[in-house]
C-alpha cells in the first residue's frame, strides 16, 4: 500500500523478534507469552506487531476491548485473545462466536450473560483480582468463590484464566509488589479447580521477577524494546532493542535574516541569518505543540524546532543548508546521533508508552525485517 507524503514510522520487525525471543529464554518451557497489542499494538500496528509477536514466539494475544479483538480475527488472526478490560455483557454471544476470551469480576455479570450466549456456544473466561492496582476485579475470595461456582456449573463458560496485575512492578521499592502478590496466591490457593492459564506478570515483573510468573506473562511495553520505568532500566536482565522509529524530509528551505519571526504568535525570532526547514508533521499527527524545542537529526547532527509547532508542519532550525527531500530522524538513530521515545517522554513530561500511541493512524507504518521493507501500511487509504 502506497502512501503520499513523506512522513513514515518505521517499525523493526527484527527488533521486536529480538525483544521476545530474550523474555522467552528466561521463562519456562512451560509459560506462555501473551502478548500485548493493545491501541494498535502501542502505536505501532495491531495485526503486523501480532503476526510477528506470534511467529517469534508468543503464544497469545492481548487488547483491551472486545472490538480490538474483532479486529484481529477479521485481520485473519487465529491464535488465542484476551480482552484486558471490561465488556458488556450483551456482548458475550459476540465474543464466544469470534472465539475471544473475556475478564470477568462480577457475578453478576455471568448471570446477565447467560441470557445472551447462544445454546451451545462456550465463552471463555479469565477472573480479574484486584489486589491493589485499585482499576477492575473481585477483591475478596467469597466474590472469586461465587464466580467460580457459577463458571463450573453453567456449560457456557469455560474457566481458562486468573490473573492480576502489579501496580508498582517498575519501581525498586517491592513493598506493595509483595502485597498483592500474597493476595494473589491466596486467590489462587484458595481455588478447588485450577485454570489453563494463571498469570500475574506484566513487563516489569516478567523481566525482574520470572520465579512468579505462574504459567504466563503479559509482554508488553517491553515487546517494543521500552523499559517499564527509567528506574528499573539499569537493572534489566537483557537488551532491549527499540521497535519504532519516526522520521519525514524537507519540503521547504529558506534563509531567515535577523528580526525575521516564525510560525504563529511569532514566538521565534531569528538573531542571525539562519537556515530554516519545513518539515511535513503536526500536532495532527501526535507531533504535538509542547515538543516546540526538541531536538531532530539532519545528516546526523541535530536541529532544534523552532516556533510553534503547527497542525500539519513544524519548522526546524538547521545547522547548515540541506536540500529539499533530506531525511530528518525525529525518533530514531543517524550516524553516530540518537533521539530515543524516552528523550521525548522526557521533553514531554510524560512516560515512553505514551509517545508511539500518541503518533496519529494518519502517519504511515512502514515494517522492516532484514533491512527490506515487508509491508507498508496506510490507514488513510483503507478508505478509497
Amino acid at each position: 500500500m502506497p502512501y503520499y507524503r513523506d512522513t513514515w514510522v518505521e517499525i523493526q520487525l527484527d527488533h521486536l523478534d529480538h525483544n521476545i525471543r530474550s523474555m522467552s529464554e528466561r521463562l519456562s518451557a512451560d509459560t506462555a507469552i501473551f502478548a500485548v497489542v493493545k491501541a494498535n499494538a502501542y502505536g505501532h500496528g495491531y495485526a503486523q506487531i501480532a503476526r510477528e509477536a506470534l511467529n517469534s514466539g508468543a503464544n497469545a494475544l492481548c487488547v483491551a476491548f472486545l472490538d480490538e479483538g474483532i479486529h484481529l480475527r477479521k485481520k485473519g488472526l487465529k491464535a488465542p485473545i484476551l480482552v484486558l478490560g471490561a465488556s458488556r455483557p450483551e456482548d458475550a454471544k459476540l465474543a464466544a462466536e469470534y472465539d475471544i476470551s473475556l475478564t470477568v469480576f462480577q457475578e453478576d455479570w455471568l448471570e446477565e450473560a447467560m441470557k445472551f450466549i447462544g445454546q451451545g456456544a462456550r465463552l471463555k473466561i479469565h477472573v480479574k483480582c484486584d489486589t491493589g492496582m485499585g482499576r477492575i476485579g473481585i477483591r475478596d475470595l467469597g466474590e472469586l468463590k461465587g464466580i467460580e461456582k457459577k463458571l463450573k456449573n453453567n456449560d457456557c463458560f469455560l474457566f481458562e484464566g486468573l490473573f492480576t496485575h502489579f501496580a508498582t512492578a517498575d519501581e525498586l521499592d517491592q513493598s506493595l509488589f509483595n502485597v498483592q502478590l500474597n493476595k494473589f496466591n491466596d486467590y489462587v490457593h484458595s481455588l478447588e479447580t485450577k485454570p489453563v492459564y494463571i498469570h500475574c506478570a506484566n513487563s516489569a515483573a516478567a523481566m525482574l521477577h520470572n520465579q512468579k510468573n505462574f504459567n504466563a506473562i503479559r509482554f508488553g511495553i517491553a515487546m517494543y524494546g521500552l523499559s517499564p520505568s527509567p528506574e528499573i532500566k539499569p537493572y534489566l536482565p537483557f537488551e532491549l532493542k527499540e521497535v519504532f522509529s519516526l522520521h519525514t524530509k524537507i519540503v521547504n528551505v529558506k534563509k531567515v535574516h535577523p528580526g525575521d519571526t516564525v510560525s504563529y504568535g511569532a514566538t521565534y525570532t531569528a538573531e542571525q541569518e539562519e537556515w530554516i526547514a519545513t518539515i511535513p508533521i503536526g500536532y495532527a499527527d501526535g507531533w504535538i505543540r509542547k515538543l516546540q524545542g526538541q531536538e531532530v537529526l539532519v545528516n546526523g547532527k541535530r536541529a532544534q524546532i523552532v516556533g510553534r509547532v503547527c497542525m500539519d508542519q513544524c519548522m526546524i532550525r538547521i545547522p547548515e543548508y540541506s536540500p529539499i527531500g533530506t531525511k530528518v530522524t525525529l525518533i530514531g538513530s543517524q550516524e553516530n546521533e540518537r533521539i530515543t521515545i524516552d528523550d521525548i517522554a522526557v521533553k514531554l513530561e510524560t512516560i515512553n508508552y505514551e509517545i508511539p500511541c500518541l503518533i496519529s493512524a494518519r502517519v504511515p507504518r512502514v515494517y522492516v525485517k532484514d533491512n527490506s521493507i515487508v509491508e507498508v501500511y496506510n490507514p488513510i487509504l483503507e478508505t478509497f
